[in-house]
């Protein structure tokens, strides 16, 4: 397609998609329109039939007027023909002169008269004056050939609807035999004009157009006028519930009369009132719970620092101490690290249901917060048995993200992968687009059904809360990723099929404008999507296990 025809498209397609808009959030527009248009076809469908009926009736009239107008004068004529005493050309030829003055006479000027010889007359009587025409200039052309064979063949008072021609009024011809006697047969045309009916059914026609105008603008605005008094309540109810959405709480209707609107805005007003009460008590509750949390976890610092100076000192001389006793110390320090782990998931969890986490963002390669991650997790597979494959994709993957937060991320979807994988692989991917990252954790375990895909993220939910766990874990870590991700404008999903593990896929936006739809990686890869993604990185050093498929 060239420039010019693209301008052009965009020029037709642009109104129409802005009138489509405006049609599809406007209720009164689309009320008037249907109006309008329901309007436009009830008056042109009556319009028509109207003027059909009137057309019909003036034709018939003037039709029955026409015969027997004809008829009468057809009968003067052949009457005067049959009296006549003319019986030589010259006295004939007068006679037929004063005949058509007569019939002129009788029918006035808006008729004319052709009299023509019958193609079977044999008389030696030649009439010129019978051949001329009366009325209307070369009315002679009115006839046409099947009018004369109809007139020839004995028709009893055939007629024809006609153009006069070089006009375009519309007329009508009757045509009759006259018998002249010694002169031979002759065809008598009467030649009629309907100029007057036409005129007439035109004035109606305007005057009809200019009712059906004034009608349908009439119809128009009582139904803006009606439309605007039934909208105009619901749009205030529209902008008060926005408000509403906003946080304004105190927004009400105003209650006008005792109609139905009225009704609607009572109503409207007492859902508002008991919505701003349980959002107030639900709200005072969630201030509780949240300071209830806030504060416990920095009350239990106090003594948590403490028994963990205390077991300190015990792990430090377990040595001394009998088998049994040892081995407690050693169960109190992994418990207390569990429970400071927890104590520093709920703090986090506080600040972010109160809204004041803070996030310093810094421009850096989200492949090499990566690349840290998952060869800190290296060691914690390797005794597992979990063999950690990381592939990264050729380019640039930099973004503007909070570098501990990327990491606990991170951290919590490598660390739940490797739990779950059954010594099967686990597989990091990472590719960029213009406008994300998308970091695809990918392992092969015991999977997750549709129900445990639902509650994944929920806070304290663990697939199997009798599940041995080789790293500890809060029930936050999950919850607390998926805060962290949209914190960034990014996105955290979850796909799982039992025996089949589970994946987990990060986007990250590079830019203002959003992670967009086309992401870079899929949610779900299989295993020989993988290779294609990138060559496998290497850590030195790192002996990394064989792939169970591979043993």
């Amino acid at each position: 397609m060239t420039a010019s025809g693209r301008s052009w498209g965009a020029t037709v397609v642009a109104p129409l998609r802005t009138l489509g808009r405006r049609w599809s959030r406007s209720l009164s527009l689309r009320i008037v329109t249907s109006t309008l248009v329901v309007g436009i076809g009830t008056v042109l469908a009556l319009g028509a039939y109207v003027t059909d009926e009137i057309r019909d009736g003036l034709v018939d009239g003037r039709v029955e007027r026409v015969l027997s107008e004809s008829a009468r004068d057809s009968a003067i004529a052949q009457e005067r023909a049959d009296t006549t005493t003319a019986v030589n050309p010259a006295e004939m030829q007068q006679f037929v002169y004063d005949l058509m003055l007569e019939l002129r006479a009788l029918g006035g000027e808006n008729r004319g008269l052709v009299m023509l010889r019958d193609p079977a007359n044999t008389s030696s009587i030649p009439l010129t004056v019978g051949e001329s025409t009366t009325g209307v200039a070369d009315i002679r052309d009115a006839i046409s050939p099947d009018m004369r064979e109809a007139v020839e063949g004995d028709m009893t008072q055939p007629w024809q609807f006609v153009q006069l021609p070089g006009t375009e009024t519309p007329g009508i011809v009757v045509g009759s035999s006259l018998n002249l006697g010694v002169a031979g047969p002759y065809e008598l045309y009467f030649v009629y004009s309907m100029a007057d009916e036409q005129a007439t059914l035109a004035l109606i026609q305007r005057v009809l157009a200019l009712g059906a105008v004034v009608l349908v603008g009439l119809v128009v605005l009582m139904t803006w006028f009606v439309t605007a008094q039934a909208v105009r309540p619901v749009r205030r109810a529209s902008r008060v519930a926005s408000r509403l959405a906003e946080g304004r709480l105190s927004e009400r209707m105003t209650v006008r009369g005792h109609d139905e609107m009225a009704t609607l805005a009572q109503t409207f007003n007492d859902m508002a009132e008991s919505l701003q009460r349980q959002i107030t008590r639900m709200e005072r509750m969630s201030r509780l719970q949240r300071r209830f949390v806030s504060d416990v976890s920095h009350e239990l610092r106090t003594p948590l620092t403490t028994i963990r100076m205390a077991s300190d000192v015990l792990y430090d001389a377990r040595e001394d101490f009998p088998p049994a006793v040892a081995r407690s110390s050693e169960l109190l320090i992994n418990q207390l690290d569990r429970f400071e782990a927890l104590l520093a998931d709920l703090l986090e969890i506080s600040r972010i249901d109160a809204g004041s986490a803070q996030l310093e963002f810094e421009r850096m390669d989200v492949a090499d917060v990566v690349r840290d991650e998952v060869e800190a997790m290296l060691p914690v597979a390797q005794e597992l048995g979990v063999p950690l494959r990381l592939r990264v994709s050729e380019g640039e993957h930099t973004a503007s993200i909070d570098r501990p937060r990327v990491g606990r991320i991170l951290r919590n979807l490598l660390s739940n992968a490797i739990e779950h994988a059954q010594e099967t692989s686990v597989d990091v991917s990472v590719r960029s687009d213009r406008r994300s990252t998308a970091v695809v954790v990918r392992d092969h375990g015991v999977g997750l059904t549709p129900q445990q895909v639902d509650r994944v993220f929920d806070r304290f939910w663990r697939a199997d809360a009798a599940r041995a766990r080789t790293m500890g874990g809060t029930g936050l870590g999950l919850s607390i990723a998926l805060e962290d991700a949209q914190l960034h404008g990014g996105e955290l999903e979850v796909w799982g099929s039992p025996g089949q593990g589970a994946s987990f896929r990060l986007l990250l936006p590079r830019t203002h404008e959003g992670i967009g739809k086309n992401q870079p990686l899929p949610l779900v890869m299989r295993q020989g999507s993988f290779d294609e993604v990138g060559p496998e990185v290497e850590f030195p050093g790192v002996d990394l296990p064989e792939p169970e498929e591979d043993r």
